[in-house]
């Protein structure tokens, strides 16, 4: 079965999860994880996630880094200083977690996304968790357009969603991870995540389907389950899904 490149959100602490890390190194270049140190990079390079982040880029897996924008409420000089922090670990761009979706509120968002391309880290991905006005379209950075349940997702109109889109979707029981994953590729998504895993806090592990040798479609019962180039982007190119993500996954 075909379903869209992984963008893995992903709090677990590789102490407190390290076969979370472990399994991901060995999907390598097949995800892309976005790291979140303390709520963002912390205060300080930690030598500890700084090991764990490189053996997983040393597995070809693409890394961004956490950064919240809280919904544009969050001061411009906090958010642009998390992301030159990032610069100091092994990750390729940023993650930019409560976009806002007004287009009055967009000077964060555009800020951010320049000082990620000065850093260094030109791959950048907004989360506002529903489709934004059409002037962040105009910044060419893919968009998650959906986070959040799979009840939600089944009764999602997709208006306002474009193709190549990121859909993030939690809380789905084991059953129906491989219906969830088809819905996606329908919807014309380019990226995203299904996920088992639901509040509090979806992203605190791996999905139930990430640690197994067999696809998504094989849990389709309701059983117990148990160093690269970085090429320079500026932030008004609009790339394709298939540039940003590469092509859709056959599970």
């Amino acid at each position: 079965m075909d379903r869209v490149p992984t963008l893995l959100p992903l709090r677990a602490h590789p102490l407190a999860r390290p076969h979370a890390w472990e399994i991901i190194a060995g999907h390598g270049p097949a995800f892309t994880v976005v790291v979140d140190v303390a709520h963002g990079p912390g205060s300080g390079r930690d030598p500890l996630w700084t090991a764990a982040m490189s053996r997983l880029d040393a597995a070809g897996t693409r890394l961004l880094g956490y950064v919240d924008v809280d919904y544009g409420t969050r001061p411009v000089s906090q958010i642009r200083a998390d992301v030159y922090r990032w610069a100091g670990y092994p990750v390729r761009g940023v993650f930019l977690d409560r976009t806002p979706v007004s287009p009055y509120a967009i000077g964060p968002v555009a800020v951010a996304a320049q000082a990620a391309t000065r850093a260094g880290l030109p791959d950048v991905v907004l989360n506002p968790g529903e489709p934004p006005d059409d002037a962040y379209r105009d910044l060419g950075i893919p968009v998650c357009v959906f986070d959040g349940s799979w009840r939600e997702y089944r009764r999602w109109s997709c208006e306002g969603a474009r193709p190549g889109d990121g859909h993030l979707v939690h809380a789905v029981p084991p059953w129906n991870l491989d219906e969830a994953s088809r819905l996606q590729v329908a919807r014309g998504a380019g990226f995203g995540l299904v996920t088992d895993l639901g509040a509090p806090d979806p992203y605190a592990d791996l999905p139930a389907w990430c640690g197994l040798g067999r696809s998504i479609g094989e849990l389709s019962k309701p059983t117990p389950l148990p160093r690269r180039s970085r090429p320079h982007r500026q932030v008004n190119a609009a790339p394709t899904a298939a540039a940003v993500w590469g092509p859709a996954a056959g599970a």
